[in-house]
């Protein structure tokens, strides 16, 4: 019985379907808002969909001396963890808000857990894209590993932040709950320090302006993605899609878990989160991968050790 629970959880709710339908939303308001901000009418609500519809019904090409079983298992890679991702996430905030346990498929490393399956995505991509041994997609997937070398640490110490302040609690559910009796960790010095650091790390994670280094697309023609196509290049996409909206669930669960309306609440909060993404995206230019660096191993990971200093002060 506890064995098809699980599956439903993590093809239904909350997870594969659930979370590709709220990352296919927010891919429509990245798409919508940056239009409108272009004078544009943008595309309607269901074309992420449609897009991704399509390029299933396209016919998937593995370009020649490609290496074959990890060229077309990449994508897959990747669609599994973001999936096990929203799964593991929603369901946490879930079993903490409703207290329905029969949700609840996290243990005692939830935390850690999320934030590793977080980074495959991006591994996926990289280890595909040098899969296909094309100059510019190789370049791609250097940049993106160097990208997430780059962001990986401060996130790392952001998210160390409401582990501290919880007393050590590393189940997301069990640190909502707490947040829930306590207040909100944003609320406090060391919290809305930590939080900066994690909504910048999470421009980075989305691959969006001013971190789209690794695509480029006005200079290595979409890098990593430039040899992907039907299929594969549809799993890519909704991977993608799906890191918008389960990232920063994570952020919200560890930094911004308050009653009441614990659903509408969480979307809500996740909607400005993608705001704040969307318009970084369309007022900032794209940065150099060096200047990436610099900037999260320099001020975002100084800022970063400063809110772990103070959340092990109380502060």
């Amino acid at each position: 019985m506890r064995t098809l629970a699980d599956l439903l959880i993590f093809v239904v709710f909350p997870g594969f379907a659930f979370t590709a339908f709220l990352g296919g939303i927010a891919a429509w308001v990245d798409r919508k808002v940056t239009a409108r901000i272009h004078f544009r009418v943008g595309p309607p609500w269901y074309q992420t969909f449609a897009d991704v519809m399509k390029l299933f019904g396209k016919e998937t090409t593995v370009p020649r001396g490609a290496a074959r079983f990890v060229f077309l298992g990449a994508p897959m890679a990747a669609l599994a963890a973001a999936s096990y991702a929203g799964a593991l996430v929603f369901s946490s905030y879930v079993a903490a808000g409703w207290k329905a346990e029969f949700f609840r498929i996290g243990f005692g490393g939830d935390v850690f857990v999320a934030v590793y399956v977080l980074a495959i995505p991006s591994i996926a991509l990289a280890v595909g894209a040098m899969a296909a041994r094309n100059p510019l997609s190789t370049l791609g997937a250097g940049r993106e590993i160097q990208l997430l070398v780059a962001y990986e640490l401060p996130f790392w110490l952001a998210v160390a932040v409401p582990l501290m302040k919880s007393g050590g609690r590393i189940g997301i559910a069990e640190i909502v709950s707490y947040q829930m009796a306590s207040g909100s960790m944003v609320t406090s010095v060391s919290g809305i320090i930590g939080f900066i650091v994690a909504l910048l790390a999470l421009q980075a994670k989305f691959g969006i302006v001013p971190f789209d280094i690794a695509e480029a697309e006005t200079e290595i023609m979409s890098g990593p993605f430039i040899e992907y196509s039907g299929s594969s290049l549809a799993l890519l996409k909704l991977a993608r899609a799906m890191l918008l909206v389960v990232a920063p669930a994570l952020i919200v669960a560890l930094y911004w878990a308050s009653p009441p309306w614990y659903g509408l609440g969480l979307l809500l909060k996740v909607s400005i989160i993608v705001a704040i993404a969307v318009l970084l995206k369309n007022t900032n230019p794209r940065v150099r991968l060096d200047q990436a660096v610099r900037f999260f191993w320099g001020p975002v990971t100084l800022a970063a050790v400063a809110a772990v200093v103070l959340a092990a002060l109380g502060y």
